[in-house]
């Protein structure tokens, strides 16, 4: 199970309350499994990760953007290389038909994927749109 701490917050209540929901759902899952509930519960919530990564990934994005993120191109394509990630491990699961295992293995590849990029590539993200928008305030 993941667990929601302050130390994983970057400041931007849209993105934490984002994060907060999306490690909520790994949970769902991981529970799921746990408890042997039907599969095709458990699949439709990771479904659900799908799409949410690409709602959760845009608003970062256009955040970035808006305070001109000098490092955006490559925080947009570790992004990319995820969702590829997610679709490919979606592949397996539809060849090789879910199984508790299966799931296990993917949703702990994506949460532990999730946690440190929170922990890295979003702190980054969040310290440079603060400075940015201290230095916008102190301008205006």
């Amino acid at each position: 199970m993941y667990h929601w701490e302050e130390n994983l917050e970057t400041g931007y209540v849209e993105i934490d309350d984002q994060h907060k929901e999306w490690i909520a759902k790994l949970n769902h899952i991981l529970l799921g499994i746990e408890e042997g509930r039907g599969k095709d519960e458990i699949f439709k919530t990771m479904e659900f990760l799908i799409h949410y990564s690409i709602k959760h990934f845009s608003a970062e994005e256009k955040l970035m953007k808006k305070y001109h993120y000098s490092d955006y191109s490559r925080h947009k394509c570790i992004h990319e290389e995820f969702k590829i990630t997610i679709r490919n491990f979606t592949r397996q699961l539809i060849m090789d038909g879910p199984n508790d295992r299966l799931f296990q293995t993917i949703l702990i590849a994506i949460g532990d994927w999730f946690i440190n990029h929170i922990r890295g590539d979003d702190f980054r993200m969040a310290a440079y749109v603060k400075t940015k928008n201290q230095i916008i305030n102190t301008v205006i």
